[in-house]
């Protein structure tokens, strides 16, 4: 006996897949707020006009680094009031978006950590306060560039460090979003960060602080975790990690979040290319010098040269091959 189609489906072959397929999708999905794994987006701050923001910020911060064309003097107060406004009409509704998440959240309704508030008025203030830190962050990115044109030989112009620089483009980045982070936004900083990991190779988490004069030279493969602590003065080469050893469990099994699980790195050090660093009770003392491949779970005093142990190398001539 041949079965029958559902009724809410007859159509021809092509069709009757797609609704099949349809219905069969529609029960793992979640359409009720709140912050589960198969929750509808609906309601959710929208990734696109948040990297639109997020580019448009950093045109404000390097006027013409994202623009079609050059910005003038003569010009640059009204560039800046236009961006600025076309900012806040971009990122004003994403953070309104993403603040009920505060008692929304997963991790917050867990830790009963915020209680339900107006999420618009709080958009505002969020936008206002984020607004009075930009000239802070314009003046460390200035520093920024000082410390890549002074810490890399190749760099002959400040133009091509602010122009081309990979680190750079992810500092400034990771400057922006960490003001957010900072101001108890979900969700944005972290969307800005992936965007600027998937642009650069560098992967900083928005919490994570770091000080004025910071370098990451070539930046491929970075990895700063979101307890880091970095001082002032600080370079690091490609495939550096700034990582966590493990972490601890709640009474269900779940990760304890907001302790300290990424180490410290002071003033003035210099860590070379693809050394891994572990641990939120590991302080990297100030002066030092880590060297590439080093893996590091404690803490270095003051003024150290760290490096590993390598296996003995052996050169040996080509036969049949004349110079």
């Amino acid at each position: 006996m041949k079965k029958k189609k559902p009724a809410a489906c007859l159509a021809s072959n092509m069709e009757y897949s797609l609704c099949r397929t349809a219905q069969a999708l529609l029960p793992l999905f979640a359409t009720r707020d709140g912050d589960r794994p198969e929750s509808l987006l609906t309601n959710y701050p929208n990734p696109t006009p948040i990297i639109e923001a997020l580019r448009t910020l950093i045109d404000i911060l390097f006027p013409g680094k994202m623009s079609a064309g050059p910005v003038t003097a003569d010009e640059l107060g009204i560039f800046l009031v236009r961006r600025l406004s076309e900012t806040w009409r971009l990122l004003r509704p994403e953070i309104e978006r993403a603040v009920p998440f505060r008692w929304l959240g997963a991790a917050a309704r867990s830790e009963c950590q915020a209680r339900r508030g107006d999420a618009r008025r709080e958009a505002v203030r969020v936008m206002n306060a984020f607004y009075a830190r930009l000239p802070q962050v314009r003046a460390m990115l200035i520093e920024d560039v000082r410390a890549a044109y002074e810490g890399d030989p190749a760099a002959l112009t400040y133009a091509e460090v602010q122009l081309a620089y990979p680190g750079l483009l992810a500092i400034a980045s990771h400057r922006l979003a960490h003001e957010l982070y900072r101001l108890a936004v979900p969700i944005v900083p972290r969307i800005m960060s992936e965007w600027t990991h998937a642009q650069t190779g560098v992967d900083i988490n928005p919490g994570a602080q770091i000080g004025h004069g910071f370098f990451i030279d070539h930046g491929t493969g970075v990895v700063i975790g979101e307890t880091a602590h970095i001082g002032n003065r600080v370079k690091l080469y490609q495939g550096v990690t700034l990582g966590a050893k493990s972490f601890p469990l709640d009474k269900h099994g779940h990760p304890i979040k907001h302790i300290q699980r990424h180490p410290t790195v002071e003033d003035n050090v210099v860590i070379y290319s693809n050394a891994t660093i572990l641990g939120g009770d590991t302080v990297i003392g100030r002066g030092s010098t880590i060297g590439g491949n080093v893996f590091l779970m404690d803490s270095v005093p003051p003024n150290s040269f760290v490096t590993g142990e390598h296996p003995e190398l052996r050169v040996k001539p080509r036969r049949g091959k004349k110079g």
